[in-house]
């Protein structure tokens, strides 16, 4: 479930970045909110 949220993450930050949508510093938070979830899924599954 976390992966699914990190990728669609990824992807929206990707694809403002090609829109060139000035959205401001919103999608820079979607970039750290989908790499904290992938360190998370990481760490849950060594754990």
């Amino acid at each position: 479930m976390l992966e699914i949220i990190a990728i669609v993450l990824i992807v929206l930050w990707v694809l403002g970045l090609v829109s060139s949508a000035s959205i401001g510093g919103f999608i820079h938070v979607l970039l750290v909110i989908a790499v904290i979830l992938i360190l998370v899924r990481l760490i849950q599954g060594r754990g």
